[in-house]
């Protein structure tokens, strides 16, 4: 039995460069000592998921309890990052668990990206209509 897939709109970032501005933000509850809503950019160029360290903290996770470090790239490539696992939800979906580079900086959003949404989550984009899909993997 296939599950139904779910479509949310592209979010604009800067109302001032209109559709350009336009990215696939999806609404999200992390789950941790606290719950925080917020919003996480479906990045499929993105290696890894990313958390911003404000965030780890306001959901209660202790940098000094987490040991697995991850060597983030790209612009994070001289940011430390640890490894934490979370409970997310969004939209009608069962909650997940999702590994997360927590990154020490503030500088970026949270970042949806191959390990692991991707791999729990079949997305398609359809910009041309600012929208997107989700639909849990097919477990065979």
């Amino acid at each position: 039995m296939s599950v139904p897939s779910q479509q949310f709109p592209f979010v604009s970032r800067d109302p001032s460069l209109g559709t350009a501005s336009l990215t696939p933000m999806l609404p999200l509850i992390l789950i941790g000592r606290q719950n925080v809503a917020t919003p996480g950019l479906v990045d499929s160029g993105a290696a890894i998921n990313v958390l911003p360290y404000a965030l780890g903290i306001q959901l209660g996770l202790d940098w000094d309890q987490q040991t697995k470090k991850v060597e983030l790239s790209g612009n994070l490539a001289a940011v430390e990052a640890r490894v934490v696992v979370l409970s997310v939800t969004f939209g009608t979906f069962a909650p997940v668990r999702l590994a997360f580079a927590w990154a020490k900086t503030d500088s970026v959003p949270v970042i949806l990206g191959q390990v692991n949404f991707f791999l729990e989550f079949d997305v398609c984009f359809f910009r041309s209509r600012s929208q997107f899909e989700i639909r849990p993997k097919q477990v065979p």
